[in-house]
């Protein structure tokens, strides 16, 4: 879903997508099947995992892709492409395969979250959205996952539409968020979309309407009794705020026999505040009030309020989720492993740097979960060639990612191939799953992963090891270009 729907989003491509695509024309290389993987190097905020997101959307750009004759006009006037270029651009269509994981799935470094195999120029031109779905979409699933594990168990909302960079930024921020463990979101667009579901009450400018404290409450409650959250913060938390809000629960809400209501603070010292305001509140006999905070939180500041003994029921986390602002690039890219011979074999690629963190690794490739029987959990990753098979009967022998000297036997598990078939021959082979659906799946994913790799700081590298086949093939490319 974009804002604009008249926007041909095939058109938000890197003009040097369509620049190469004419030379693979020309060459002779269009119909060339290619492999591309997308992955990422390093997972926002020193964390252990991230989240893959964006999939959807990506089904929904790769099912229309086309150039409208706008399109073709337009690129006819910068007098850079040939007429039969535009002629093959004007009938341009994805008929191409395309794996990935589910939405949903912890990720780790180096593996491929989608794998393209396609025709050169197509797999060339969807680069640029199929990173930007994924970049963004991944990059708010991750942090969101990190603040709803520091919540505990607390209810968290996402707050953030009205500091999102751009309008997609937050509709689809607020889907990424949901699917990460928010309960919710202020974005009214994304439950109407989305079915994320939407709340909110009031902002200070409602307080301040009215001639008192008390009378903008007293008017909410009465319009609202079923959802009766009042701003406290306005003028004085603990001596108006809590105080007006009791007085107008007795008032409105005990003779109606409603005991469920709720307080929300937006400044101050939320440790403090919060703590005092559950004694005022339990004293007066509302102890199912729930206490609610906001304010340029993320998860380092819930975690600190919360040991400092904090009393807060629901966590509203706005700028600092929906832009990721501690990190706000997930660095996912788009690289060529292989290419196709008209045989049908399979001619690995790889991209080599002096930076060795930029080597990739080459080949159509299997990416495995190995899941121990006994606990349930998460204890490696593993890439093969994709010819090869795992027998998860056997043990074996994998290599720490950060010291290939160092192994860990891995033993009564079942291995698990994560990638799924999404598009085949063009052709949409792949269920979407509910928002809900992913939502859930992610939740039971993650708590398939060891506590010490969901550390906050300096968390367990999980395994992620190639086989020795795939280990071979990568040291001989090496080699072979000098760098072994």
């Amino acid at each position: 879903m974009v804002v604009n729907e008249k926007l041909n989003l095939t058109m938000l491509c890197d003009f040097y997508e369509l620049t190469m695509s004419q030379g693979y024309f020309s060459k002779g290389y269009a119909d060339r099947i290619t492999y591309f993987d997308l992955f990422f190097r390093r997972c926002p905020d020193g964390g252990g995992f991230a989240i893959a997101a964006g999939l959807e959307q990506i089904v929904q750009y790769i099912q229309e892709l086309h150039f409208d004759p706008e399109d073709i006009h337009y690129l006819r006037s910068r007098k850079m492409f040939t007429e039969d270029f535009l002629n093959f651009l004007a009938d341009f269509r994805f008929t191409g395969d395309i794996w990935a994981v589910p939405e949903g799935t912890p990720v780790f470094p180096k593996e491929p979250i989608i794998t393209v195999r396609a025709p050169a120029i197509q797999a060339q031109l969807v680069e640029t959205y199929l990173l930007l779905c994924v970049n963004h979409q991944s990059l708010i699933a991750t942090k969101a996952n990190r603040v709803v594990r520091a919540a505990e168990g607390r209810t968290v909302l996402e707050f953030g539409s009205r500091r999102a960079q751009g309008a997609d930024a937050a509709i689809l921020g607020a889907r990424a968020a949901y699917i990460g463990g928010c309960h919710g979101t202020a974005c009214t667009i994304s439950d109407q979309l989305f079915g994320v579901k939407a709340g909110g009450t009031m902002a200070h400018a409602w307080v301040q309407m009215f001639d008192s404290e008390y009378k903008a409450f007293k008017a909410y409650v009465q319009m609202y009794p079923h959802n009766a959250t009042l701003l406290v913060d306005t003028y004085n938390t603990l001596k108006s705020g809590v105080p007006n809000a009791i007085r107008v629960f007795d008032e409105v809400l005990k003779p109606m026999g409603i005991t469920k209501c709720g307080i929300r603070l937006d400044s101050g010292d939320l440790a403090y505040l919060t703590r005092q305001a559950r004694k005022m509140l339990d004293e007066a006999g509302w102890t199912e009030c729930q206490i609610s905070v906001s304010n340029s939180l993320d998860e380092y500041i819930i975690r600190d309020i919360l040991r400092q003994g904090a009393q807060i029921d629901l966590f509203g986390v706005g700028e600092r989720l929906i832009t990721a602002k501690s990190e706000p690039v997930f660095g996912g890219v788009y690289k060529l492993v292989a290419v196709e011979e008209a045989d049908g074999t399979v001619v690995p690629k790889i991209k080599i740097s002096e930076n060795v963190g930029k080597i990739t690794n080459p080949h159509y490739k299997k990416l495995y979960r190995f899941y121990a029987n006994d606990t349930g959990k998460a204890i490696a990753d593993y890439l093969t060639v994709y010819d090869e098979t795992v027998d998860d009967s056997k043990d074996m022998e994998i290599f720490d990612p950060d010291a290939t000297w160092k192994t860990k036997r891995v033993y009564n598990f079942t291995a698990k191939e994560l990638q799924v078939p999404i598009f085949k021959g063009g052709e949409l082979v792949y269920r979407l799953p509910s928002l809900e659906e992913i939502r859930t799946y992610c939740r039971q994913q993650v708590d398939t992963l060891w506590d010490e790799v969901k550390r906050f700081d300096n968390p367990q590298t999980y395994y992620v090891d190639l086989s020795q086949k795939l280990w071979d093939v990568k040291y001989g490319l090496l080699k072979r270009n000098g760098k072994g």
